[in-house]
């Protein structure tokens, strides 16, 4: 119910602020765990994707956000847990795949951190190859433009801009294939939503 109300007020402020716009929803399963994997440039990334799908989303993020109670209380209603950044955290992998097995989709952002807007030859952490491999369930591709400008890494005021989410066809992924391929092959498919 939490996360439904949240889900509503961020809807309507980023219409009004942001203009945002949704492409590819088709490919969003209905029903069923699914990983959503996105780029990651903007504080305002897991808003914007939060707000473009329709089912509740489980968020990854860094661990040293929750240090603050209230904020860790907020995060924990918009179905956030910390994960530790730098370094692989078992307990966030089981915590992923415990949401995953019940049949919730979560959030991944392969690179592990924010990056700039144009910046290809950052490399994908291979965790998220990890879990896709593991889980064997649809990896569906998320690119978000704009938060870039909206709040742009480093800012502290949000600024006016259009914002817009494209979610892309189901990846295919081989279960041999070595981690850190498969985190590759799934951020190529993430970057190939921006042309």
């Amino acid at each position: 119910m939490v996360y439904s109300i949240l889900r509503f007020i961020a809807l309507v402020l980023c219409k009004i602020f942001f203009r945002l716009e949704v492409a590819g929803a088709e490919h969003l399963p209905k029903k069923g765990a699914f990983i959503l994997a996105s780029n990651h440039v903007s504080f305002l990334d897991p808003v914007a994707l939060g707000v473009a799908c329709p089912r509740k989303l489980n968020f990854m993020a860094r661990h040293d956000l929750f240090h603050n109670p209230i904020f860790s209380r907020l995060l924990s209603l918009c179905c956030t847990f910390p994960v530790k950044k730098g370094s692989a955290d078992p307990g966030a992998f089981k915590k992923a795949m415990h949401l995953i097995k019940d049949g919730n989709p979560i959030v991944l952002f392969p690179e592990g951190r924010r990056s700039d807007y144009n910046d290809t030859s950052s490399i994908p952490q291979p965790g998220i190859g990890f879990l896709c491999s593991k889980l064997g369930v649809p990896v569906i591709p998320a690119f978000v433009k704009g938060s870039h400008i909206a709040l742009p890494k480093g800012a502290h005021f949000i600024r006016p801009a259009k914002i817009s989410v494209c979610f892309g066809k189901q990846i295919s992924v081989e279960r041999r294939m070595p981690y850190q391929d498969i985190a590759i092959k799934i951020m190529d498919n993430i970057r190939h939503l921006s042309c």
